[in-house]
């Protein structure tokens, strides 16, 4: 029996946060890292250097959050989940680091959900993760993910449990409140 109340359904739970070190979409970030924390969830940022990571809101600079892992340090065994934030310039960014491609497939290999929202599934196109699959992101990556032998579908949010992983997406912020249902209700029932 599990020992997480309904209160905190991700109480013992730590959930990477991977981002690139600017261009990301910051409500992107902070609503679903918010949500993690309201349900008892440790997140952590993650990103391709250690220290500051800008923030935006759309085309305009934002707030600038402090990654403490850099993705050649981060180890899965460490986390129970991973949120990929979007952001056009992020996963732009993201799919040029190898340690960051390597860090989010090995959750995919380990079988440990990842959720994506609005230009990150573009990333895990680059990682070849999304052959097979059923998902959603901002509407101009709908090529990319066919083209990459994905199944993409206009939804609010999306929930694809062919594969090794159940792998969570949302369009854009108007889909939070969803995404943030979902993540914390798929990343609570998880193995650790």
């Amino acid at each position: 029996m599990s020992n997480n109340t309904s209160a905190e359904p991700l109480n013992g739970k730590t959930i990477a946060f991977v981002t690139a070190n600017e261009g990301v979409e910051q409500v992107e970030l902070t609503k679903p890292w918010d949500a993690i924390e309201q349900a008892g969830g440790t997140p952590v940022l993650v990103a391709i250097e250690t220290g500051d990571v800008q923030g935006f809101d759309h085309l305009d600079k934002a707030d600038v959050f402090q990654a403490t892992v850099a993705t050649s340090d981060a180890d899965v065994r460490d986390y129970d989940a991973l949120v990929l934030p979007g952001g056009v310039a992020n996963p732009d960014a993201l799919r040029m680091d190898e340690a960051a491609l390597r860090f989010i497939t090995s959750f995919f290999d380990a079988g440990k959900p990842v959720a994506a929202i609005c230009h990150a599934p573009w990333t895990l196109v680059e990682a070849g993760l999304v052959d097979g699959r059923r998902l959603t992101s901002w509407s101009s990556l709908r090529t990319d993910i066919e083209n990459a032998g994905g199944e993409w579908v206009d939804e609010e949010v999306v929930v694809c449990t062919h594969g090794s992983n159940s792998l969570i997406t949302s369009r854009n912020p108007d889909d939070l409140p969803a995404f943030n249902t979902k993540i914390v209700s798929v990343f609570s029932s998880a193995d650790s």
